[in-house]
């Protein structure tokens, strides 16, 4: 059977659980080891979907078209591995579950309880089959949460069940440095694992949130009131880029802990791919300037995988991308002057998209390359449609119900009016050949994630590609364009997916390498 490694916190939320979890996950597959991850999160909500950018930050998005949690991506980028709808579980969805077996009489009319009715919902969740070696948990939250306490059972009760060797408990906490004393408290950290031991369950390695590496004393200490050996106690120092954290790791011997938990043999792990990226960071390199013109800048996390997809791009290129926050409701000219390339993102609502379109048009009249993410695909060609067609009242019937539609609603394949329903997930797309686009991807059919329902209306395709822009790839059946580009532009591409999903720090993502190749060229 598959051992598994919990990831939980305390103290403060926004500790970095997920970065953590994906870089133990690391360290194992730099060993040989292969690891799937798996975030529970305590919230009510049954997904991500409906929740905000603005509070939230991203919605990640699955192959298999769930809405999850951004550290989803996390997972993916760092481990390489495809995850799915039973990979993100929210305490909304565990209750839902329950709730719905109790109506349909699964329980035979027993009295439903926490214990064991949701303990044993969330256990199957955690027990599911992956046919790896490991499986990283990520508990979201803090110890405390009241939502959280039937998680921490949850796995206290799992562990029991699997056998104490084949679980790991990893507790990330805080050590504030106070200025005015000049120390490191550990306290808070003490705090913590006494409040987890209150549900339980003993650390095995903590990871101690720092501003600098823990002294031996100070690891001494947090051992001794935490009951565990000094060496297990790492310094989870801040870096300037995440993908640093398995090397910090790596130093301080976390595999090793690991390896002695779980009765593994010592190994030396291979991690060239990260001390790539340790390389290109130190690097003198070109530098180009990318303009973001979007609206959900007030949460660092709402473009996370954006912004990633843009850094692996510049490893990829060997330049630094520096980004430009551009409000959409701000947007003018000047503001563009002197990038590279601007990007359009994703985005549901009127909001900003005025600006966004003049973003596409400066694009376009400019020849600054232009890559364009779900509506930044189709304001792209609404602008097209109102300044080159000459279509004054040009628009998306998400904004306005007396235009002319470029863009519509989606219809499925049975012509059905898919009203609220998003298209959600990978789907095929085919490459039309002699395009920007096969030369971007270099193979004849894609597959990309989607999270949308409006689409760029196909029966206006003839007219577009008459005046130069072009459907360079769509769906199978020839009825959903998914990816359009303009002729006599040095890069003008935008797709109705969302691409910066499949991005790896490894490889980059080829839509991405070439805008930012482009840009460089610029």
């Amino acid at each position: 059977m598959a051992k598994y490694i919990f990831i939980t916190g305390g103290v403060v939320s926004s500790l970095g659980k997920g970065v953590a979890a994906a870089s133990c996950g690391a360290l194992l597959q730099s060993r040989g080891y292969t690891v799937h991850a798996r975030k529970f999160d305590p919230y009510l909500n049954i997904d991500p979907g409906t929740m905000s950018p603005f509070q939230h930050g991203e919605v990640y998005v699955t192959n298999d078209g769930f809405e999850t949690d951004l550290d989803l991506g996390y997972y993916e980028r760092f481990l390489g591995r495809k995850l799915s709808r039973n990979d993100s579980v929210s305490g909304g969805r565990i209750y839902w579950d329950v709730l719905n077996a109790e109506r349909h009489g699964d329980y035979l009319g027993a009295t439903v309880q926490m214990i064991p009715h949701v303990s044993n919902k969330i256990k199957e969740y955690l027990s599911a089959p992956t046919g790896t070696d490991f499986v990283v948990c990520e508990i979201g939250g803090t110890v405390g949460d009241i939502e959280g306490k039937i998680f921490l059972e949850s796995i206290r009760q799992f562990a029991n069940d699997v056998g104490r060797k084949n679980v790991m408990f990893v507790h990330l906490t805080l050590a504030p440095y106070l200025e005015k004393s000049g120390e490191l408290k550990t306290k808070p950290t003490q705090m913590s694992v006494r409040e987890l031991l209150e549900n339980g369950i003993q650390a095995d390695m903590l990871i101690v949130r720092t501003p600098r590496m823990l002294s031996a004393e100070e690891r001494a200490k947090i051992g001794m009131f935490c009951n565990l050996p000094a060496k297990n106690v790492i310094s989870g120092m801040d870096v300037d880029n995440i993908y640093k954290i398995p090397l910090a790791y790596d130093a301080q011997h976390v595999f090793d802990i690991i390896a002695e938990h779980f009765d593994l043999p010592s190994a030396t792990g291979n991690m060239d791919k990260f001390q790539k990226i340790e390389r290109y960071l130190s690097a003198d390199l070109p530098e180009v300037k990318i303009g973001i013109v979007g609206k959900y800048f007030d949460v660092p996390d709402a473009y996370k995988s954006l912004n990633e997809a843009l850094f692996h791009a510049g490893i990829h290129n060997n330049v630094h991308v520096k980004l430009k926050k551009i409000n959409a409701e701000d947007f003018s000219a000047e503001q563009a002057t002197g990038l590279d390339g601007i990007l359009v993102p994703g985005g549901f609502g009127t909001r900003g998209v005025s600006g966004k379109i003049a973003a596409a048009g400066y694009a376009r009249e400019n020849k600054i390359p232009y890559m364009g993410i779900c509506l930044g695909m189709q304001v792209a060609v609404i602008e097209f449609a109102r300044n080159v067609l000459g279509i004054s009242d040009a628009d998306s019937t998400e904004f306005s119900k007396n235009c002319t539609p470029v863009i519509n609603i989606m219809t499925d394949h049975d012509s059905e009016n898919m009203g609220g329903t998003l298209r959600l997930g990978a789907y095929p797309c085919i490459i039309k050949s002699g395009t920007l686009a096969e030369k971007v991807y270099g193979k004849e059919q894609i597959s990309e994630r989607h999270r949308h329902r409006y689409e760029m209306d196909i029966s206006w395709e003839e007219k577009f590609a008459q005046k130069g822009m072009v459907i360079s790839g769509r769906s199978p059946d020839g009825r959903l364009p998914e990816i359009i580009e303009l002729k006599d532009h040095p890069f003008f591409m935008a797709g109705q997916f969302h691409p910066e999903f499949q991005s790896s720090p490894f490889t980059g993502h080829p839509m991405f390498n070439a805008f930012i190749a482009a840009a460089a060229k610029k």
